[in-house]
């Protein structure tokens, strides 16, 4: 299962990668690479921690915040969200990895990644008074980019989840053993 952890890593080191690529504006992988990792590692160890070391290098690379453990501690729920993903089934190339599972995971994620993030702008930054009707306008000021995060998340859930699907096709040992059958 070595196989399995490094190219799970790779996906997840290719993802955050693309966060330095150009892009609009919060289209990113950001629930995806937590789903992602939260659902096709075994260990929960390396669940959390490969996601979380991909997105802090990203983020050295593009800036440190004030907002920073809002978006760490939403990316750490989101891998939960994961691991709820996998189910008791062992791992989502099983049944409870429908795309339509998958989908709502993905839109469950942007939401909390959402609400968090920008309770966090209203928490941590000046912008706005520390009022109901404050954290009312942050919501409300965040609500253009949810659109981008939401489309983000799914393309990018559909590229770390389908790409690895047809590499797990391709490659039987990067199937969880529940899944490899022994003369195929």
């Amino acid at each position: 299962m070595r196989m399995r952890v490094m190219a799970v890593t790779l996906f997840i080191a290719f993802a955050a990668a693309s966060r330095l690529l150009p892009h609009p504006p919060n289209v990113a992988p950001i629930a995806a690479m937590a789903l992602f990792g939260g659902a096709t590692f075994a260990d929960t160890r390396l669940a959390v921690a490969v996601p979380l070391a991909a997105m802090f290098i990203s983020d050295l690379f593009l800036g440190l915040h004030t907002t920073m453990p809002f978006v760490y501690g939403s990316f750490l729920m989101i891998t939960g969200i994961g691991r709820w993903l996998r189910g008791g089934s062992g791992g989502v190339g099983q049944t409870s990895g429908s795309v339509m599972r998958l989908g709502g995971a993905a839109a469950a994620s942007s939401i909390l990644f959402f609400v968090v993030t920008n309770f966090g702008v209203w928490a941590t930054t000046p912008f706005y008074p520390k009022t109901a009707a404050g954290l009312w306008a942050a919501y409300l000021a965040g609500l253009p980019f949810f659109r981008n995060t939401l489309l983000g998340d799914l393309f990018y859930c559909a590229v770390l989840f389908g790409g690895f699907a047809l590499v797990e096709r391709l490659v039987p040992a990067l199937r969880p053993r529940a899944l490899v059958v022994p003369g195929r």
